[in-house]
């Protein structure tokens, strides 16, 4: 999920911003951690010999059930795919608001 759509589901500044050092940031819950683990895992493949250790999986599997941890590992899938698609394409990112279509579909989300 995008910072400009967390901010308005009501996100604080202080935690979007530590999302970064969430291993050293007070701010995240213990289920938020085990998904921000497992996502720098998915995201990672290639750092480690074992990509997604039991203990990594284990520990969201420990928060989310079945369909939370599919959801999770789509999501960080989707993500992951975005991402790659702009390096490849050398889209930077938030460079989208700055066209005509940018700032015509935030100004419709913003008056949702």
């Amino acid at each position: 999920m995008h910072a400009r759509m967390l901010k308005k589901e009501g996100e604080t500044d202080e935690r979007l911003f530590a999302v970064g050092a969430w291993r050293d940031a007070p701010y995240f819950t213990d289920a938020e951690r085990a998904a921000l683990d497992l996502a720098e895992a998915v995201t990672r493949l290639s750092d480690r010999a074992d990509p997604v250790p039991d203990q990594i999986w284990d520990e969201a599997a420990r928060h989310y059930d079945e369909r939370g941890l599919a959801a999770l590992v789509v999501a960080i899938a989707t993500i992951n795919v975005w991402n790659r698609l702009n390096v490849a394409t050398r889209q930077v990112a938030g460079e989208w608001i700055k066209s005509a279509e940018g700032r015509a579909r935030t100004a419709t989300s913003a008056a949702r």
